[in-house]
């Protein structure tokens, strides 16, 4: 799949002028015709939403967006839900599953009229002593165990995963549950990440919709929603293939008509959770060249590091680079592309063969869109970049200023020297 950024080297520069480098740079005509897609992919399911997953990307102007397209939001914290409702999204808008959840984000949850998505047959009597009653629609997340497998060979390995119910426990859970007064219930699994295939979806599917057909059977629980949750993923290599929503909607719908239709289910709403597929694609993060280095190896420094970007330093993790203004010269140098981090491994490529890069140069690093900005941290005292939003018009807008100084010594005012600091800022 071809790795395009979003604007030229001339529109780099420009944006730069206000906004300095690093920065964050989402699409939102991008963004707009994926919502537009996966929302068509299961139109045949009256009940289908798909609820954004906020960690993903939590910028509230971008879950707007998603939002006209009848998207919801995943949360799983007490600060995901203050978000969302400050974005006008409550009630089942929102989708709440977490996990060693304290109690005042339960209680939080059930104030907003959130759906709780419990992840473990214990948090039963937990969320029942917090609220007094149960809320008459809970789901229940499904953990299978052993390996997950698909035609393509090992996608994941639920036992060693700390979510969700065994098989045993979501009977004993859902019979527990409907004594305890709830109504509607619903089924929910994540049992692979970043998968790139079609199949993912319609084997998880076929899986969780017979466990449904069974649950219904004995406990005669009304089971009202399966959620996929998330787990579609996007091409981060340049020669990968991406997923097709419309074929994995389509594959579900006939695992649907398969299974759930002729046990008189066809009335049970779908339900997705996909951060990465929903925003992964339209966001860069752009950095500009600061230093070269010829040691042992050829180096290039840049104005970004791991603080703006965690997921190639965390798990070396490839994201696919582009030198602007030279997309098209041949890539014959070998460089390791670093940032300013005490750490070696705050790398965002190693022996990667680009352009001849020169100082001043800006890169363009490709899907940071979601678990990006997201993952950022303050090592070193570094502050977190602006995110910016290319407009459908061309227009560039601020959707979340840079952190300065003052963020970063903010929660220090229980101390005496917050107000040296005050005046060392005010000297700068």
């Amino acid at each position: 799949m071809n790795k395009i950024p979003f604007i030229s080297k001339e529109k780099a520069e420009e944006i730069a002028k206000e906004y300095p480098t690093p920065f964050y740079l989402y699409d939102e005509k991008g963004i707009r015709e994926n919502a537009r897609a996966v929302k068509e992919a299961f139109a045949w399911n009256p009940g289908f939403k798909e609820y954004f997953a906020v960690k993903a990307t939590p910028n509230p102007c971008l879950i707007q967006i998603l939002r006209e397209y009848g998207c919801g939001c995943d949360c799983s914290s007490l600060t995901e839900l203050m978000l969302s409702k400050a974005i006008g999204a409550t009630g089942e808008d929102i989708m709440f599953s977490s996990n060693d959840t304290p109690a005042q984000e339960y209680a939080y949850a059930a104030k907003l009229g959130a759906i709780i998505n419990l992840d473990d047959i214990t948090h039963i009597d937990f969320v029942e002593n917090i609220l007094g009653k149960l809320p008459e629609t809970m789901s229940c997340r499904y953990n299978p165990g052993g390996v997950f497998q698909m035609s393509n060979g090992i996608m994941d390995n639920p036992g060693d995963s700390k979510y969700g119910f065994t098989t045993e426990q979501m009977f004993e859970g859902f019979r527990i549950l409907k004594e305890k007064g709830v109504k509607n219930f619903g089924i929910h699994a994540f049992l692979a990440s970043n998968t790139v295939t079609n199949e993912y979806y319609p084997v998880l599917a076929k899986q969780l919709f017979t466990l449904a057909v069974q649950l219904e059977r004995e406990t005669g629980a009304h089971i009202q929603f399966i959620n996929l949750s998330g787990g579609v993923g996007i091409p981060y290599q340049p020669d990968q293939e991406g997923n097709d929503i419309r074929v994995i909607g389509e594959g579900v719908r006939q695992v649907f008509e398969e299974i759930l239709v002729p046990a008189g289910m066809g009335d049970v709403s779908i339900y997705t959770e996909m951060g990465r597929f929903m925003m992964g694609p339209y966001g860069q993060l752009v950095t500009r060249v600061l230093h070269e280095k010829h040691t042992h190896k050829e180096y290039i420094g840049v104005d970004a590091c791991a603080v703006n970007l965690m997921r190639p330093a965390m798990y070396g993790a490839y994201h696919h680079i582009t030198v602007l203004g030279k997309e098209n010269a041949p890539c014959k140098w070998k460089y390791d592309i670093t940032g300013s981090l005490c750490e070696n491994n705050d790398k965002f490529a190693v022996d990667r063969m680009l352009p001849r890069i020169e100082k001043g140069d800006y890169l363009v690093i490709h899907d940071t869109g979601a678990h990006g900005y997201a993952m950022g941290y303050n090592y070193n005292g570094k502050l977190k970049s602006a995110e910016l939003l290319l407009k459908e018009d061309g227009s560039v807008e601020m959707i979340r200023r840079a952190e300065t100084p003052e963020d970063y010594f903010a929660t220090l005012d229980c101390f005496p020297v917050y107000q040296n600091l005050k005046e060392e800022l005010k000297g700068e």
